[in-house]
């Protein structure tokens, strides 16, 4: 009788833990992805979450450009809040940036805030896909290229879908500005490859661009400013830059991941870019 009974607890904890397997796979879905490092401003993570997001960006501009090379920092603050289970309010653009050995000042950039929504977030599929919108308004100083036009928008979609410990993270959007004589209008898009082999070591490659749609009547520069600048370039329709990098994250608390990320222009003419490091810290709550 004993015996039978054993046997019966152990057929029922099976079943259970069978019944249960779609929603552990969900866990483990949310718990080993993580949110892109390279091109912070534009590749949104599809994921809604509440977080803090303090990073820094060294970026060297490219010898062939009009300022003869040189570097610039950015020091910066990105803020998302889960207003429900699929809607987030995001702050992605603001901070302090540096230019050095290129005859360029220092001062504050523009701000950009917005919201998104998980459209789908199918967890037991491991899938997410989360479209969104941003304004950015033209309160940083002309020292560092910020404040011109009269703003921006961004219209984006990202997703993300993952198989066992692989991920894929992918986004595409448009940047349309209020005013098309002062900005030029862009595409970005962007896409990441990570694998979880630790929770210590999470790495990935990704590929990031930006194609110029429309041109404004600003400087005659065959190309633009990539993500942070928008010069309002009078010839540089069609342009576009792509930059292909790797790095990796680091879950070093439950709701603490640090992340590194390099990248190199792999397009010509390069225009500001060269290469940049960025470096960051997500803390969830």
């Amino acid at each position: 009788m004993k015996n039978s009974s054993l046997a019966v607890a152990a057929v029922a904890a099976l079943v259970t833990q069978a019944a249960l397997h779609p929603s552990a796979q969900a866990q483990d879905w949310k718990e080993k992805v993580i949110e892109p490092v390279a091109n912070p401003l534009f590749f949104e993570d599809p994921h809604i979450n509440s977080e803090v997001r303090p990073l820094f960006v060294h970026h060297n501009i490219d010898n062939g450009f009009i300022t003869g090379g040189g570097e610039a920092r950015v020091y910066a603050m990105q803020l998302r809040y889960a207003l429900t289970e699929r809607l987030a309010l995001i702050a992605t653009k603001d901070g302090f940036i540096e230019f050095s050995g290129n005859g360029l000042g220092d001062d504050w950039a523009d701000l950009a805030a917005g919201l998104k929504y998980a459209l789908i977030d199918d967890r037991e599929n491991q899938f997410v896909l989360t479209p969104g919108l941003k304004i950015e308004l033209p309160t940083g100083n002309s020292r560092v290229f910020q404040g011109n036009g009269q703003g921006e928008w961004d219209f984006f979609v990202s997703s993300a879908k993952g198989i066992g410990n692989f991920h894929v993270t992918g986004s595409v959007g448009a940047r349309v500005p209020n005013d098309f004589s002062e900005e030029t209008s862009s595409a970005h898009y962007s896409l990441q490859l990570d694998y979880f082999a630790h929770r210590y070591f999470i790495p990935f490659v990704v590929a990031n661009g930006f194609t110029v749609l429309s041109e404004a009547d600003g400087p005659a520069l065959d190309v633009e400013g990539y993500d942070i600048i928008n010069f309002g370039s009078s010839a540089a329709g069609g342009f576009t830059q792509v930059t292909a990098g790797v790095g990796f994250r680091s879950r070093v608390h439950e709701n603490v991941d640090l992340g590194f990320a390099y990248e190199k222009a792999v397009t010509t003419p390069k225009g500001l870019f060269d290469n940049r490091f960025t470096v960051d810290l997500v803390w969830r709550f």
